[in-house]
This record gives C-alpha cells, structure tokens and sequence, in this order.
C-alpha cells in the first residue's frame, strides 16, 4: 500500500498527474476574485470564507479525472485488479493520493490567499481546520466519480456533473464553518457535521468506488 501511494505521489509530481494544477487554479481564482468584486475590503472580508472553498472545490475538480486514467491508458489497473492488494484499498490509496497532491497544498495556500481577500486574523484558523478536515471528503467524492467513468471519452464533463451535487454537503458545512469562525461565533456544529461526511466518505466511498471499477475493468 505504501509503495502503491509513492508511486502516485511520483505520478503526480512527474508525470502531470495534477500537483501543481489545482493549486495554480486555486491561485487564479482567489485573485481573479478582488479585480470583479473592486477594492472593496470589507465586502471582501465577508465574502473570503466562501470563496476560499469555492476556489478549492474547484481546483480538486480539476483534476479528479486523472485519478484513475493514467492507470487505465496503460494498463497498471487491470494488474492492479489482479493483484493480492483488495481494490477497495487501491480506491482508498488513489483518494489519499489525490488529497495529498491537491488538497494538501491548498489547505497550506489558502491563509495566504486569505491575505489578498482581507480575511479577517480570527477566521484563519477555522478557515484552515474546516478545509483540512473537508478537503478529504472532496479526493474520496472525486474518486468515486473517477472510477464512474474511468474508460469513457471525453468523460471529464460527465464527471464534474456527477460529483458537484455530491460536494454540496462539504462545501455548506465547510464555508459555514470558516464563516462562523470569521465572525466570531462557535463553529462546533458545522466542524462536527463536516467531519462525519469526511469519515462517511472514507469509510464508505472506497468499497463503492472498487464495486465500479470491476465492473469497468469487465
């Protein structure tokens, strides 16, 4: 298992894999964001949270079709079907894979992203808990979508329909928990509730998602 995440990681890192891309987009968001919205500040401020988690729900989008496709152009997930590892630990792997190339790096950005939107010094933290502990949610939602349609042409499209209305929970209970943290007001209820979608998805979504890629792989 542990080989099988380092050579993900490898992927990612050389072989376009997507680290980089979702952080580049993440980045061109959040300042795209002050130059439509004016140099307004405090509308700013109240709007940071949530685009923030716009910013990264998006760029984990990005490149959530690259979970299982570069396994499935070259064959690696038919040996890796085969192979005495359970499918539902590769799905769980690929996930972890894809939060720690994309989440992970967005999760470290987004204070400083923070800074260019006004963000409030008391919403940092709950900013930086809520998407820690909701951008696994979004690698384990994105993978199953992966493996929906790993196979078909041009199914990037298809993917993103399939998995936005399965974000919508995470990203409710995500910019409701930084919003809450930038006003000031007790935030345990949203954190709570997003990390019960976050243990949900990793205990559930990777036994769904290894049940769709045999029979795929059919």
């Amino acid at each position: 298992m542990t080989a099988l995440l380092l050579r993900d990681i490898r992927l990612a890192v050389r072989a376009g894999g997507g680290f980089g891309l979702g952080l580049a987009f993440f980045l061109i968001v959040v300042v795209l964001v002050p130059f439509g919205v004016g140099p307004q500040s405090e509308l700013l401020a109240r709007i940071a949270a949530g685009i923030l988690w716009i910013g990264a729900l998006l760029a984990c989008l990005v490149s959530l079709d690259r979970i299982f496709a570069l396994d499935w152009e070259d064959g690696s997930l038919d040996l890796l079907a085969t192979a005495p590892l359970p499918m539902e630990a590769v799905a769980a792997i690929k996930g972890l894979a894809h939060w720690i190339t994309t989440g992970l790096p967005l999760v470290l950005a987004a204070p400083v992203l923070g800074v260019l939107l006004s963000l409030p010094v008391q919403g940092y933290g709950p900013l930086v808990l809520s998407l820690l502990l909701g951008t696994p949610a979004l690698s384990m939602i994105g993978a199953f979508g992966a493996a929906l349609t790993v196979g078909l042409r041009r199914g990037g499209l298809l993917l993103s329909l399939l998995v936005l209305p399965l974000y919508v929970p995470t990203l409710i209970f995500g910019a409701e928990m930084a919003r809450r943290g930038v006003d000031g007001q007790d935030y345990t209820t949203p954190m709570l509730m997003l990390a019960g979608i976050t243990c949900g998805t990793i205990a559930l979504l990777p036994f769904a998602s290894a049940a769709v890629l045999r029979v795929n792989l059919r």
